[in-house]
């Protein structure tokens, strides 16, 4: 099989809004991020995918885009990202931006061009407009609330989403040319791939077919029930193919990502069908509770559904929309998912996430396959949990009538100086979210070349990951206790316990790294990951 460098690559989640702030203004940009890339290479990653950066109203956080084919000033300009991708080559570093193709912003020039324009115009039919005296459906956003906004005239228009970010209607030829040359414009200026948003949602049942069922925000399909009329439609792969014939146009390589929240695992591996995408975020790995079995059972069918189509899997534990595993982890094994974490809450063991997220990190960057690391985790990054509710700027936490605390705990500045102003996020105090007391402990400065620290542990990790081969391995489970998961990958032995009781290594073990020191004994304690070879 060719060596094409993303089935193997560990790519890093820049939150531009969140990584480095150039200016003071309490906002990272873009300047920001160039001026950290030589972190990112020192820690040892392949790639870099931001999060979007293009002009936007900012009421979802920029994934509410009013121009694709530009910068918001609040992150800079063109040139500004034409250096950063050009930096980042130098560095040896790939760059993947986001693809917003869902929905556009309320702003955007189409949709107000639609509002103008009125019923059956051309410009309405770029968007999912329906007349009518009450609301089409039965459909509800995924923030909460109505999917349909009615506008003066008396039409409705669909959003799954927020009320500022309409759904386009992908049945019309418009749209979709419109994208081809989107796509283009980027792959034009260097970039190596999209991150796909919503990359499920893009076609809806014609007829718009009732679907009361309730939604959660961002959460996944029922992998046995019926299939909603808003997600997972077939027509989403015609679109993909359609996007690949361009990207294969490109030399060096070029990718996509999907962000699809789909279950089963065989209905996800259509998405990185040959002709399709070459990655789709495996959320079931992330959903998984820390229990042997259930993190067996995921890796195992995750694998064995994109085998058949021969992409490789894409393992991820943390992002922009949920919780950081630091601290999803230090919550008694098994709790439902949560949808943000506020001061009222039932607070976690940072101690045993921290302890637990390394150990699930190590398990993760031993799997064959691609790995996405979100910033911050790197350094042991918790989720803000205490952060006062009238600084949380996430649109689900309003419509859900404050029923769902949202994703801004997740979001928080990262800190790169202890005694910096804003921990060296910026050169001034600001910060577009308050950032804990606790951010100094976990700054870059305070763990570089500090053996043991969460950043070096991900550093040597990620060196190890490249010299074994790990991510271009194969994977053959050893027999060992119900609480254990034990894994050969080429010659290392990986050693994940689970369990109450400490576990020893077989005899002659040459341990490479753990995620915490081994016991007197020498044996693997309770929520270790241990790599060897024997």
């Amino acid at each position: 099989m060719p060596n094409h460098w993303w089935r193997e690559a560990v790519i890093y989640q820049v939150y531009p809004r969140s990584f480095a702030d150039s200016d003071g203004d309490g906002m990272g940009d873009l300047p920001g991020i160039t001026g950290r890339l030589p972190h990112l290479k020192q820690l040892g990653i392949d790639a870099v995918w931001m999060s979007p950066f293009y002009p936007s109203p900012q009421h979802d956080a920029g994934y509410d885009v009013a121009d694709y084919r530009s910068v918001d000033p609040r992150f800079g300009d063109l040139g500004d990202a034409d250096k950063l991708i050009s930096e980042a080559h130098a560095l040896g570093l790939k760059v993947i931006v986001d693809l917003v193709p869902n929905h556009t912003s309320s702003e955007h020039a189409w949709f107000q061009a639609a509002l103008a324009a009125g019923p059956g115009s051309p410009e309405r039919d770029r968007y999912v407009f329906r007349d009518g005296p009450t609301a089409p459906n039965s459909w509800t956003s995924m923030f909460g609330g109505s999917a349909w906004e009615r506008v003066p005239d008396g039409q409705w228009y669909l959003h799954l989403f927020d009320v500022s970010q309409p759904d386009l209607n992908w049945g019309n030829p418009q749209v979709r040319a419109e994208f081809a040359d989107i796509l283009r414009f980027w792959l034009d200026r260097g970039v190596d791939g999209f991150r796909v948003d919503v990359a499920h949602g893009l076609i809806k049942e014609a007829n718009l077919a009732e679907w009361t069922q309730p939604t959660a925000v961002l959460g996944g399909l029922d992998p046995v029930g019926p299939r909603p009329p808003m997600w997972d439609q077939e027509g989403v792969h015609e679109i993909y193919r359609e996007w690949r014939a361009i990207l294969d146009e490109y030399e060096p390589e070029r990718i996509l990502v999907a962000e699809a929240w789909v279950a089963p695992a065989d209905r996800l591996a259509r998405y990185v069908r040959p002709d399709e995408m070459h990655q789709a975020f495996n959320f079931e790995y992330l959903e998984a509770p820390w229990r042997a079995a259930d993190l067996r059972r995921v890796i195992s069918s995750t694998m064995a559904a994109n085998a058949t189509v021969g992409a490789p899997t894409t393992w991820v534990l943390s992002n922009h929309d949920v919780i950081r595993h630091a601290t999803r982890l230090g919550y008694p094994v098994g709790q439902g998912r949560q949808h943000g974490i506020g001061p009222e809450d039932p607070q976690p063991d940072t101690a045993l996430g921290l302890r637990r997220a390394r150990a699930a990190t190590m398990l993760m960057l031993a799997l064959p396959g691609s790995a996405y690391l979100y910033q911050g985790e790197e350094l042991g990054l918790p989720e803000h949990t205490t952060m006062p509710h009238e600084f949380r700027q996430d649109p689900a936490r309003a419509r859900s009538g404050e029923t769902v605390v949202g994703r801004d705990g997740c979001r928080v500045p990262i800190p790169w100086e202890a005694d910096a102003p804003s921990y060296g996020f910026g050169p001034a105090d600001a910060s577009w979210l308050p950032q804990p007391a606790t951010w100094a402990e976990y700054a870059l400065d305070r763990q570089q070349d500090v053996p043991g620290s969460t950043w070096e542990l991900y550093r040597r990790a990620l060196e190890l990951r490249r010299s074994h081969g790990l991510g271009r391995g194969d994977l053959v489970w050893q027999e060992t206790s119900s609480d254990v998961l034990a894994l050969r990958n080429g010659d290392v032995l990986v050693t994940a316990n689970l369990g109450q009781s400490p576990v020893a290594l077989p005899a002659g073990a040459r341990v490479l790294l753990t995620s915490e020191p081994l016991d007197a004994d020498g044996r693997v304690p309770t929520d270790v990951t241990v790599w060897a070879v024997v």
